[in-house]
């Protein structure tokens, strides 16, 4: 039988800082890395969407960082469909052979594979299934209380928050638990909501065909807010912290966290009046002229040719594909402190205020 959405309600004083981050996904070191470039203190409030676990194997320091910061500061949880996949495991909600299927497929970056392995029991066949969900319980009984206790949304009078996202703001407690936690491409299905809606889940540059950004996106007319950066993800992925208003109908503010170097500027650069933005799902490629560093490829959803890097370029059963690309050139000023995804002979793969594209100029470090 499936759960139901688990609703909180959540009060918000009007004195302290609130900020809201999600799908950390094992990734401590950003996590760490963002809350010191916010100046956390316990003075703060801190919302924390889902998707601490799963897709790295720092899921579980990750989980012990926020449950000791929440013992002497004020955090609030909600369950994402990456928590729920370990507590689903653990109920026996998935049959043993999708069990094994995406065990073996993420390896020790899954959580309760994860687990299981630091509790001594294997996990490679399904007979070893039932011992490993004991071992779990026994080992880490703390840890999967704290997960079961999580929430599928909080709400207050301002704000609606979830992991994934919801259909609306009434009976909240009709839905499916899971619905709410995997729901995939929210923003395009077009909702609109009185409450602010405030959501993880879907990296925000899978909503943008042309030019790649991780900034939070804001859904002004339709009170929606995805923060979600690609943390762990993606190559050039960061880790967003949405501040919210002081005051009603006051503006969100945020910071980001990439962990990458950082150079400046020396020349002017003006943006591309036309790019793409290949993303996940959306990435085959025919590769036209391979290159060591750049290979000239087609995108296959778009016809359009461009200078792919090389090192982006794999096989998926048996289609060609690549990492997150694009041939948008960035706004650049001399000056601009930008993060350096990749350098090459002749161009940087770059970053700005969340945005990835190519610049051509000269950097200092």
């Amino acid at each position: 039988m499936a759960m139901q959405a688990s609703v909180h309600p959540l009060t918000l004083p009007p004195d302290r800082r609130v900020l809201v981050v999600s799908d950390i996904h094992g990734n401590l070191p950003f996590l760490q890395g963002l809350l010191k470039k916010v100046g956390y203190s316990s003075d703060d409030i801190l919302i924390v969407l889902g998707d601490i676990l799963e897709k790295s194997t720092g899921g579980l320091d990750t989980l012990h960082y926020l449950m000791d910061l929440s013992r002497w500061n004020t955090v609030y949880f909600l369950q994402g469909n990456c928590e729920d996949v370990t507590l689903s495991f653990l109920r026996h909600a998935w049959p043993d052979e999708a069990a094994a299927q995406y065990g073996q497929f993420w390896g020790e970056k899954c959580a309760w594979v994860y687990m299981a392995h630091q509790a001594g029991v294997g996990t490679e066949d399904p007979k070893d299934f039932d011992a490993a969900r004991q071992a779990i319980e026994a080992t880490f009984p703390e840890e999967v209380a704290f997960l079961r206790a999580m929430p599928t949304i909080l709400l207050n009078d301002r704000y609606l928050f979830v992991h994934g996202g919801v259909p609306r703001e009434d009976r909240l407690e009709d839905l499916t638990a899971r619905a709410c936690m995997k729901n995939d491409d929210f923003l395009n299905q077009g909702h609109a909501f009185q409450r602010w809606v405030i959501v993880g889940h879907w990296p925000v540059t899978l909503y943008h065909p042309h030019v790649p950004s991780a900034a939070p996106l804001l859904a002004e007319g339709r009170h929606i807010a995805s923060i979600d950066g690609g943390c762990s993800l993606k190559v050039d992925g960061q880790l967003n912290a949405l501040v919210l208003p002081e005051r009603p109908g006051g503006a969100f503010s945020w910071f980001a966290y990439d962990g990458l170097p950082t150079a400046t500027a020396l020349d002017p650069q003006a943006p591309s009046a036309d790019s793409v933005n290949i993303r996940w799902g959306r990435n085959a490629l025919e590769v036209l002229e391979r290159g060591a560093e750049l290979s000239l490829c087609r995108h296959l959803e778009t016809g359009r040719v461009l200078e792919v890097l090389t090192e982006y370029l794999y096989v998926d059963r048996g289609v060609t594909r690549c990492e997150d690309s694009t041939d948008y050139r960035l706004a650049v000023r001399p000056g601009d402190t930008l993060s350096v995804v990749r350098r090459i002979s002749d161009r940087a793969l770059v970053k700005k205020d969340g945005v990835t594209g190519w610049y051509f100029g000269r950097l200092a470090h």
